[in-house]
């Protein structure tokens, strides 16, 4: 390959393609563990820059690897191949929000948070809800089709996407679906995209669906001391008739180390299992909603339930849940954050396999996460040897035995972080022979070349 080639791209494209160190090591990877520099950065202003950095790269055959916001768990914007970044985060315009319509038209940088504040300033419902909200971007979770807590009555990335503005891997745009909330003209393109993690083509804009806002949300927590009673807690309360937009269930492992970082007031020390319930809708009809689900709690044994009737009463609820993550870290172990998804009458039955296989490698192992759709974050607690070695070894294998018990019940092995590079080894298994021939060839028919994000889901 012509190794002139980054010169002559920025001589072509201008100011957008970066060639110096920092931004090059900036771009060389996400939160996952592994990293390679490209040899050059586009920081595409316009679809134009997408489009001519995409047919510079194709005519080229040199490897491109598209990135949003750069916040992935799993190495899905990680340039394997070195070539091209070409990233999306600084096409940052909301273009359209349109209430009567009820759509948004987005470029793929907008972060999720400023078009959620944007369309809740004139009423309006945006509902994703990835944790990284604050950092992470449009074209980053269609990219994933990112979910969340409220997926649970909301649903995810996808339920929200009408049109897609897409340019291809030969730098063709391709213009799918549109602004109305039906659209039966042919495949589904759209959906195609959702969850592609940039291998089919690079998002530049999306046309999203938008719903009015609910005037009032309200919250509960609540504390057993088994966690056999929190997952009985959140059966009861759907078999009862109760859609809540969320329901977050915690482990006595999490718990403990909350506990730990926060304070032991924070939590009660004999809680071995936690939920919380927000509900959502007009303001008249959530009281008794409320009362309603509190005695549920306490008849499935919660002996510590703690109400919010107000946004910043439950924004408080939240911010625990927030807290158990940076809790775990604060272990000072290595956290292995695995998405994974079982049915969702399977919780006690992970969490009682994850407690055995932590006493039988001495290994821990945290669950919390979406108990209302079953997407549990199990995540492998890296301990050290006497050494002050990290047992990395032996939780890598407590992650396929996991991937592996998922799988037999059929199960997921990732609900919203997607495959990339840490997935890839377990993705044609956990899809099927039949299926992952099927990827390819989708593959081939839109990237013949194999240049768009290669290496990625094992394809």
């Amino acid at each position: 390959m012509n190794t002139l080639w980054p010169q002559e791209l920025r001589s072509e494209l201008g100011e957008c393609v970066r060639l110096d160190r920092a931004t090059l090591e900036a771009h060389a990877g996400d939160k996952w563990h592994a990293a390679t520099l490209p040899e050059a950065v586009v920081l595409a202003q316009t679809t134009e820059d997408v489009v001519r950095a995409m047919r510079f790269a194709h005519e080229r055959r040199i490897p491109v690897t598209p990135r949003g916001a750069g916040v992935g768990y799993v190495g899905g914007c990680v340039p394997v191949h070195g070539g091209i970044v070409i990233s999306v985060a600084p096409m940052q315009r909301i273009v359209e929000l349109n209430t009567a319509d009820g759509i948004a038209v987005v470029e793929a940088g907008v972060l999720t948070a400023d078009l959620q504040q944007a369309a809740r300033e004139q009423g309006w419902f945006y509902p994703p809800d990835p944790a990284s909200a604050k950092e992470s971007s449009i074209g980053g979770n269609i990219a994933t089709n990112a979910g969340g807590p409220r997926c649970l009555k909301y649903g995810v990335t996808r339920a929200y996407v009408l049109g897609l503005e897409v340019v291809l891997a030969n730098g063709d745009i391709l213009r799918c679906g549109g602004r109305t909330h039906k659209n039966k003209q042919g495949f589904d393109l759209t959906g195609l995209f959702c969850g592609s993690e940039g291998m089919l083509g690079i998002v530049t804009q999306a046309t999203l669906r938008l719903i009015p806002h609910p005037p009032a949300r309200a919250a509960l927590s609540a504390s057993f001391p088994q966690f056999t009673m929190a997952a009985a807690a959140v059966q009861n309360i759907l078999a009862a008739g109760h859609l809540p937009c969320a329901m977050e269930i915690t482990d006595g492992f999490t718990l403990a180390a909350a506990r730990s970082y926060l304070g032991p007031s924070s939590l009660p020390e004999e809680a071995q299992g936690h939920i919380i319930v927000e509900i959502d809708g007009q303001q008249h009809a959530l009281p008794d909603e409320l009362r309603a689900i509190r005695r549920i709690l306490l008849e499935t044994g919660a002996d510590d339930v703690q109400e919010a009737d107000n946004e910043e009463n439950v924004e408080r609820i939240w911010q625990l849940r927030r807290e158990f993550s940076y809790s775990l870290k604060a272990t000072g172990l290595t956290k292995l954050n695995e998405d994974i998804v079982i049915p969702r009458s399977l919780l006690v039955d992970l969490v009682s396999w994850c407690q055995n296989l932590q006493q039988e490698t001495g290994i821990p192992i945290a669950c919390f996460g979406h108990s209302g759709d079953g997407n549990i974050h199990t995540n492998i607690m890296v301990p050290r040897d006497e050494a002050g070695h990290e047992r990395r070894a032996e939780s890598d294998a407590c992650v396929n035995r996991l991937f592996q018990w998922v799988l037999s019940h059929g199960g997921s092995i990732t609900g919203e972080h997607g495959i990339g590079l840490a997935k890839a080894p377990w993705f044609a298994e956990a899809v099927g022979a039949v299926a992952f021939r099927v990827h390819r060839e989708i593959k081939q028919a839109l990237d013949p070349l194999n240049i768009l994000n290669p290496g990625k889901m094992g394809l």
